[in-house]
């Protein structure tokens, strides 16, 4: 298959490529060239910054090109999809990665892809600032009116894994692997979603080898796992002593502003318990996959090891915070494990 990949360089779109690749399918990759692309020095790539970017410009560079497969990695705003989906409207099939922001807060546990979505913002805004998850379902409305049933619009939840940028995910899994005492939102057995990178692009190659329509969530099944069970399978990966101390949430979030706290805790849902109780019922009729939970720690534990990256935005407590916060906690304001 001809297959063309708008970003593709990093992380679940870097994952995706290699994958392609490695299958045999012809590659082009479209990116700005600020992540580097040497993973994959046999594909064809077109330096381009799809937000300065008009249809002309874009056709150009393609060079009149048809592909049987789009991955289109970094839509975020909808006039952006508007230009490549009419360049490439010759294509057989596109696939656009979205995100489960489309989704309102507020979300019925056991939610599938059949749930109700934000509306896009209008008019447009020049930032995505808290209009993100509206402009993801803009983008994705582009994308199905311009290619139908030869559309999928995938919704990944936090994407996880070795050669995460993020620092979402390290964060929680340094802390846990550690030792000492660590501070956590409890309960302990809180549900907890993602995807790993890889098991995402094991899915989306899969989709476009086959032509397949439609809208999937890329979590794991409900039920799958809880914030305790990841802390722990961290802290046995690494043989630590660590000891979680589980806070309670109202009275962590009385002593810290949401901004710490997300910075802090950042795959906790605080106010949106539904947020990790998704149902991807369609992805899972599609064949989605997903690896142990344990086999995700301990690869990106040992990623962690190896890796020099500075993430995109640190998250965490600082150890100093910590201390402060377990003191003015104390016993009466955690609760069981």
């Amino acid at each position: 298959m001809r297959m063309l990949f708008l970003g593709g360089t990093r992380f679940a779109g870097k994952a995706a490529s290699a994958l392609a690749v490695s299958r045999g399918h012809s590659v082009t990759l479209v990116h700005r060239g600020l992540t580097g692309a040497a993973h994959l020095p046999g594909v064809a790539h077109v330096a381009l910054d799809r937000r300065a970017t008009d249809a002309g410009v874009l056709g150009a560079a393609l060079g009149g090109q048809r592909f049987d497969a789009v991955l289109d990695f970094c839509g975020y705003y909808p006039r952006d999809l508007r230009v490549s989906t009419e360049v490439l409207a010759d294509s057989g099939w596109y696939g656009f990665v979205s995100s489960v922001s489309a989704y309102p807060e507020g979300l019925a546990p056991g939610t599938t892809e059949a749930g109700a979505v934000r509306e896009p913002p209008d008019p447009e805004p020049d930032t995505l600032g808290p209009w993100y998850g509206g402009l993801k379902v803009g983008c994705e409305r582009v994308v199905q009116a311009a290619f139908g049933s030869r559309a999928a619009i995938v919704r990944p939840g936090f994407i996880v894994g070795p050669d995460d940028p993020t620092d979402r995910f390290p964060s929680l899994l340094r802390g846990a692997a550690a030792g000492g005492t660590r501070l956590l939102p409890g309960p302990a057995d809180q549900p907890l979603q993602f995807v790993d990178a890889r098991d995402l692009a094991a899915f989306l190659v899969a989709l476009a080898e086959g032509a397949v329509g439609g809208t999937f969530l890329a979590v794991h099944p409900r039920g799958t796992t809880t914030l305790g069970a990841v802390v722990e399978a961290a802290r046995r990966w690494a043989g630590a002593d660590t000891r979680f101390v589980w806070a309670d949430p109202a009275a962590l979030a009385a002593r810290c502003p949401e901004d710490e706290l997300e910075a802090a805790f950042p795959l906790w849902a605080k106010d949106d318990p539904g947020f990790h109780q998704l149902h991807p019922a369609a992805a899972l009729a599609a064949g989605a996959r997903h690896r142990p939970v344990e086999d995700t720690v301990a690869d990106t534990l040992t990623w962690l090891q190896t890796t020099d990256r500075v993430p995109l935005a640190p998250h965490g407590l600082a150890p100093e915070r910590e201390v402060e916060l377990l003191a003015a906690l104390g016993p009466r304001s955690t609760v069981p494990a």
